[in-house]
């Protein structure tokens, strides 16, 4: 099992989510972007980096910042892929010796995060919007396409109605 992060950062341009990333625990919550993200994760960490950066949008500019942000020999998880394809700054990642790692599925995870979330160790609860009836699935991913403030997870359960 991998040791226990010391600090975590979470960067984000919606300001209730960064709240709810800090009731669950993130040390530091920054809404920010860009450079401007880049200068403060490095001042954070005394012109260091972070040891692991998950990109979790998928776009240039999220890309480019999490490469910037992580240490010599990080790791950068790319979890997002909004854009199909994105511009690697590619000598960075090569000089600064960054591994890259992309994430989409599980690769056997599921019965610790079970016994986590059984526990209360993780706290799911509070990143979900809704139970609702799959039936109603097409509007809730359509006010979530539409980014509408405030959804985080909508559970969807077959065999139910409104």
């Amino acid at each position: 099992m991998l040791p226990a992060a010391k600090r975590v950062f979470i960067a984000d341009v919606d300001s209730s989510r960064l709240k709810l990333a800090k009731k669950l625990g993130a040390t530091v919550t920054l809404q920010r972007s860009g450079t401007e993200l880049v200068s403060e994760i490095l001042r954070l960490t005394n012109n260091v980096g972070v040891d692991v950066a998950v990109e979790a949008v998928g776009i240039n500019a999220t890309v480019q910042a999490a490469v910037e942000c992580v240490r010599k020999g990080g790791t950068v998880t790319l979890v997002g892929n909004i854009s199909p394809e994105v511009t690697l700054p590619l000598q960075k990642v090569v000089t600064r010796q960054i591994r890259l790692q992309g994430s989409c599925a599980s690769a056997g995870e599921y019965p610790r995060a079970i016994e986590l979330v059984a526990s209360g160790a993780i706290q799911v609860s509070p990143l979900i919007t809704a139970v609702a009836p799959l039936a109603e699935g097409p509007k809730w991913f359509e006010r979530l396409y539409g980014r509408e403030p405030n959804l985080m997870k909508v559970v969807l359960t077959p065999g139910t109605t409104s």
